[in-house]
């Protein structure tokens, strides 16, 4: 029903016009509860037990104590989405960053004219979603494009789940060069999940802009018979030639945390980097049951 809802509010034109009040209401009333009492309750809501700080067990538990307990500047630049391009360029090398296109503070700036004619993503630098994909400039009705990235950079994407690395991003917003396959289709999102510094687990999403379909491995590329709620399985894949570079690059980019994820895209065996990520879903992933929950918190040490 969640998901249900965000379509029609993203989505459609009477959807929005009829939730945007009643989400206006929601907003202020959450930006007014103190970030503990928010994260405690809509745990409990979306996960059915009480979070426990004192003594954390669970990998949702974990991920909250860290977002509590483990604030650094670090986190934060790596949240960026355009100033992490720095920490990646002087960890592991500029070779693995997506071609930048374009950048601006000015939403009236992302006009055809500044875009290249080949295909490219634009998105904002301070939280997820809010991306538009460009295959042909000639069809992008630009105006609505600008509209809605004036909305975003408003926006403090921190209040949607009190993510607290994302509070004090400057927004901006970004062009890539859009990756694609040789089948020009989006290539499969590699998501290295490492915990105290090494590759615990990888997920492979099958469409990157969806999220819906997934496959979940171990470092050795041994299958796990786990999906979480709200993906469809996806296909048992051919391990990459390059898998174990790519577990090398996302470990040296996660030394520097106690819990992250790193995500890179293999188009035709060359790596790019993806983002970074310190809390997937926020802190409320959705299991199957409570038992991958601790089984995934027991690979995470605080």
């Amino acid at each position: 029903m969640r998901e249900y809802i965000k379509h029609l509010y993203r989505d459609t034109t009477i959807g929005h016009l009829l939730i945007s009040p009643f989400k206006k209401l929601y907003d202020t009333y959450s930006r007014l509860l103190p970030e503990d009492v928010y994260i405690r309750r809509t745990f409990k809501s979306r996960l059915g037990y009480n979070l426990n700080l004192d003594n954390p067990k669970t990998l949702n538990e974990k991920i909250h104590w860290l977002q509590k307990n483990d604030r650094t500047p670090l986190h934060t630049l790596c949240s960026d989405k355009y100033a992490v391009r720095e920490y990646v360029k002087e960890k592991i090398g500029e070779e693995y960053l997506i071609p930048l296109v374009y950048h601006t503070t000015n939403p009236k700036d992302i006009v055809p004219e500044n875009m290249p004619d080949y295909p490219f993503i634009i998105k904002t630098n301070h939280g997820c979603g809010g991306h538009v994909i460009v295959r042909d400039k000639s069809k992008i009705e630009w105006k609505s494009v600008q509209r809605n990235l004036a909305k975003l950079l408003k926006s403090n994407y921190y209040y949607r789940a009190r993510e607290w690395q994302y509070k004090d991003i400057k927004p901006c917003i970004v062009v890539e060069k859009l990756l694609l396959d040789e089948n020009s289709n989006i290539p499969f999102d590699y998501k290295f999940s490492c915990c105290n510094g090494r590759v615990a687990w990888i997920e492979v999403i099958m469409d990157r802009f969806s999220d819906s379909v997934m496959t979940i491995y171990k470092p050795d590329w041994h299958k796990f018979e786990y999906i979480p709620l709200g993906y469809n399985p996806g296909e048992d894949i051919k391990k990459p030639e390059n898998l174990n570079k790519m577990k090398s690059l996302a470990e040296t980019l996660a030394k520097a945390f106690r819990n992250t994820r790193i995500d890179f895209y293999n188009v035709g065996g060359k790596i790019y980097f993806g983002e970074v990520t310190f809390s997937p879903k926020a802190g409320f992933l959705q299991f199957p049951s409570p038992k991958w929950d601790r089984i995934f918190g027991d690979k995470l040490k605080l």
